[in-house]
């Protein structure tokens, strides 16, 4: 039997951040992605933005070693990389809005083979937590999502269609989860990467949407 490893949540920050290109402005959301910051990329320079004003920031603070004044989107201790700055929430806003965002990388609960993603509000939960998602989902030139393949209770997070309330229809353009390497296309999820030990039909019976086999699918390179 092959052995099985599921990519865990600091590899899944890894694999996305892979992806980013030289130069480029990028937000990190709250949890997973968060994590995009501790991938080390000597050969490129990646500017990335927090929602709470911080622009040029680097890999999470260590334990013991951080400044109580400086933390991401998510409240974690980050250190900053020459050049940072730190300006006003509305600022940080008017870049987001601007469309001078090259990528943003979000969680969520679900996410459709169209593009479309929900990560504000669960199921009977009161209220919602929006922050700064649709400025992010809309502003930005490109979304990534990174998450967890199912629920805790196995339920698919990559759908046909969401059943929670959209934070964007169509927007996003890759999607990263502890199982598979996804590309949205316009046939649906296109599965570039898959995890150690696990065959597309196992992927697929964990999925709600149909997965197209890239004819290229290699295990995942982190």
């Amino acid at each position: 039997m092959d052995y099985k490893t599921k990519l865990n949540r600091q590899q899944i920050a890894n694999r996305l951040a892979q992806e980013f290109e030289d130069g480029w402005l990028v937000n990190l959301g709250i949890g997973i992605p968060t994590l995009c910051s501790n991938y080390h990329q000597p050969d490129k320079t990646i500017i990335y933005h927090s929602e709470n004003g911080v622009i040029g920031y680097g890999p999470i603070q260590k334990t013991g070693e951080e400044d109580l004044h400086l933390v991401n989107a998510g409240g974690q201790y980050i250190t900053l990389i020459p050049g940072a700055s730190i300006v006003d929430h509305a600022d940080s806003f008017a870049i987001i809005r601007s469309g001078r965002l090259d990528l943003t990388v979000m969680g969520a609960y679900e996410v459709t083979e169209d593009g479309d993603f929900a990560n504000w509000k669960t199921l009977g939960r009161k209220g919602g937590g929006i922050g700064g998602a649709m400025d992010l989902a809309i502003g930005a030139k490109r979304v990534f999502l990174g998450l967890q393949h199912t629920t805790r209770d196995g339920v698919p997070k990559l759908r046909s269609t969401c059943s929670l309330p959209l934070t964007a229809k169509g927007v996003v353009k890759l999607v990263c989860t502890d199982l598979g390497l996804f590309e949205i296309t316009n046939e649906g999820f296109l599965m570039k990467e898959i995890a150690q030990g696990y065959y597309p039909d196992e992927v697929q019976t964990m999925t709600d949407a149909r997965i197209i086999v890239s004819a290229s699918l290699k295990e995942f390179s982190i």
